[in-house]
C-alpha cells in the first residue's frame, strides 16, 4: 500500500515537473506570435507613417534582415546551448520589444535598417524557444511537448493575423494601432520569459552525467562547475575548474564536427537536407517580399486589403497539410525525391501565376497554395531526416541546414534584391523565384529517376539470384 502511494506521489511530481515549464514556454510562444501588424508591414512602411519608397523598402531595408539573420545564426546557435536557453529567450523578448518600439517611432532608412537587424536577432534566437523544452523534460515527453510548442506558435500567429484583419476591416484601426497591440503582446511574452525554470542541462555543452552510462552518440560529458570530474577526484582550485570548462567546451565542438561528418555521410539524409536548404531559402525570400507584390497589385492606400486573413488561412491549411503527412503511406526513401520534384514544380507554377496575374485574389490563392505545399514538404523532410537521429544530432542537422539556407538566401538577396547589385523590381524578382523552384524540381526529378531505376535494377538482380 505504501509502495503504491509512493509511486502515485512520484508520478504526480513528474507530471508537475514537465507540465509547468511546458505551459510557460507555450504561453511565451503564443504571445510572441500574436503580431497583428506583421501581415501589414509593407503597407505600413510605404504608407504615411514612415513614408518610405518601394526601392528603399525592397532594395535597402528588407535585405538587412537576411544578412543579420545569417551573421547571427551560428553564434546564437552555440550561445543558446552554452547559456542554457533561458537567457537567450529573455534576450529574444527584449529584441521583440526594441523592434516594435522602433517600428512605432523610428524614422528614416538607417533607423529602419537597424530595426531589421534587431528582428534578425529575434529570428536567429527562435532556436532557443524550440530547444528549451528538451532541456527540462524527459525524452519520453519530447514528441508531446514538441507538438504543444509548435501548435502554440501556429495558433498565436493565426490569432494575430485574424485580429489584425478584423481591426483593419471592421474596426477601421490604423496600422500604427496594430503595432501598438503587437508591442503589448510581445511585452507580455517578455514578462513570461522571466518565470521559465533555468535548465540544468543542454543538448551539447551541459549534459548530465549518468553513473555507468555513456551519453548518446558519444558526446563528451559537460558538468556543472561544482561537480568533480570523476568520483575519486575533487577540484577546489579555480584554475582547474576553468581549465575543465575550457576542455569541455572544445571537446563539445570537436564532437559536433565529428557528428556533422557522420550525419552528412548518409546519402538519404544529404538528399533531404539539400532540398530543405534550397526550398527554405526560396520560402524565406518569398515570405519577405510577398506583401510587396500584393501592394503593387492592389495598393493599400486606395483599396481594402486582406493580408491578415490570407496569412491566417495559409497558416491553418499549412498546419492541416503537415498533420496529413502522418497518414500518407509511401516509401519516402524510394519515391521521396520524385515527390519533392513534383511539388516543387507546382510551387514554381504558383509563383509564376502570382507574378503575372494582376488579380489580387489569384495572387492570394497562389500564396496560400505555396505555403501549404512548403509546409507539407518540410514536414516530410523533417520526418525523414529525424527518423534515425538522436535529438542532439537532429538539432545539429537542423542548425546546419538552416545556416546553409540563409547563406543561399543571402546570395540571392545580394544579387537580386540589394540596391548595390541588381536591385530588381518586385515582378522580376518573383519571376526569378519561380525559375528557382523550377530548377529545384528539375534537379530532384533527375535524382529521383536515377534512384528509382537503381532500386529496380537492384531488385531484379536480387530476384535473379
Amino acid at each position: 500500500m505504501c509502495t503504491e502511494v509512493s509511486l502515485n506521489s512520484k508520478m504526480t511530481m513528474e507530471s508537475k515537473t514537465w507540465m509547468f515549464p511546458t505551459v510557460l514556454v507555450c504561453l511565451y510562444g503564443f504571445f510572441c506570435s500574436i503580431r497583428p501588424s506583421e501581415p501589414f508591414l509593407t503597407p505600413y512602411l510605404l504608407g504615411p507613417d514612415k513614408n518610405l519608397s518601394e526601392r528603399q523598402v525592397y532594395n535597402e531595408i528588407y535585405p538587412v534582415w537576411t544578412y543579420s539573420y545569417l551573421v547571427l545564426l551560428l553564434p546564437v546557435f552555440l550561445a543558446t546551448d552554452y547559456l542554457r536557453y533561458k537567457p537567450v529567450i529573455i534576450l529574444q523578448g527584449i529584441s521583440f520589444i526594441i523592434t516594435w518600439f522602433m517600428l512605432l517611432y523610428a524614422q528614416g532608412v538607417l533607423a529602419i535598417q537597424f530595426l531589421e537587424f534587431t528582428y534578425g536577432f529575434v529570428t536567429a534566437t527562435e532556436i532557443a524557444y524550440y530547444s528549451y523544452i528538451y532541456s527540462v523534460v524527459d525524452v519520453d515527453k519530447y514528441q508531446q511537448v514538441t507538438s504543444y510548442c509548435r501548435s502554440a506558435t501556429l495558433i498565436g500567429f493565426t490569432v494575430g493575423s485574424i485580429i489584425g484583419q478584423m481591426m483593419v476591416s471592421l474596426g477601421n484601426w490604423s496600422l500604427f494601432s496594430l503595432n501598438v497591440v503587437t508591442l503589448i503582446c510581445v511585452s507580455i511574452a517578455f514578462v513570461i520569459s522571466w518565470f521559465l525554470p533555468m535548465p540544468k542541462k543542454s543538448l551539447f555543452f551541459h549534459q548530465k552525467i549518468k553513473q555507468g552510462i555513456s551519453l548518446q552518440d558519444g558526446f563528451v560529458e559537460a558538468v556543472e562547475s561544482n561537480m568533480p570530474l570523476n568520483g575519486d577526484a575533487k577540484y577546489t582550485d579555480s584554475t582547474q575548474v576553468e581549465q575543465r570548462h575550457s576542455e569541455g567546451f572544445l571537446d563539445a565542438l570537436r564532437n559536433l564536427w565529428l557528428d556533422f561528418q557522420q550525419c552528412y555521410s548518409s546519402g538519404p539524409l544529404l538528399s533531404w537536407s539539400v532540398w530543405w536548404a534550397l526550398a527554405t531559402c526560396g520560402y524565406l525570400q518569398i515570405l519577405n517580399y510577398a506583401q510587396g507584390l500584393w501592394e503593387d497589385v492592389l495598393p493599400s492606400q486606395t483599396s481594402p486589403i486582406y493580408n491578415g486573413i490570407v496569412e491566417a488561412v495559409s497558416t491553418m491549411l499549412g498546419a492541416v497539410a503537415a498533420f496529413a503527412v502522418g497518414f500518407i503511406k509511401i516509401s519516402w526513401n524510394v519515391w521521396g525525391e520524385l515527390a519533392l520534384a513534383m511539388f516543387s514544380l507546382i510551387i514554381a507554377a504558383a509563383m509564376y501565376i502570382m507574378d503575372t496575374s494582376k488579380n489580387i485574389w489569384v495572387c492570394y490563392a497562389s500564396y496560400v497554395a505555396f505555403r501549404c505545399l512548403y509546409m507539407l514538404l518540410i514536414t516530410i523532410a523533417t520526418f525523414c531526416i529525424a527518423a534515425n537521429l538522436s535529438v542532439e544530432r537532429y538539432a545539429l542537422v537542423f542548425g546546419v541546414n538552416t545556416f546553409i539556407a540563409l547563406l543561399l538566401q543571402t546570395l540571392l538577396t545580394l544579387i537580386v534584391a540589394d540596391s548595390s547589385v541588381l536591385g530588381l523590381d518586385i515582378y522580376t524578382q518573383f519571376l526569378i523565384y519561380a525559375t528557382y523552384f523550377a530548377a529545384i524540381a528539375v534537379i530532384f526529378f533527375i535524382s529521383g529517376i536515377c534512384k528509382v531505376v537503381k532500386q529496380r535494377h537492384q531488385q531484379e538482380t536480387s530476384d535473379e539470384t
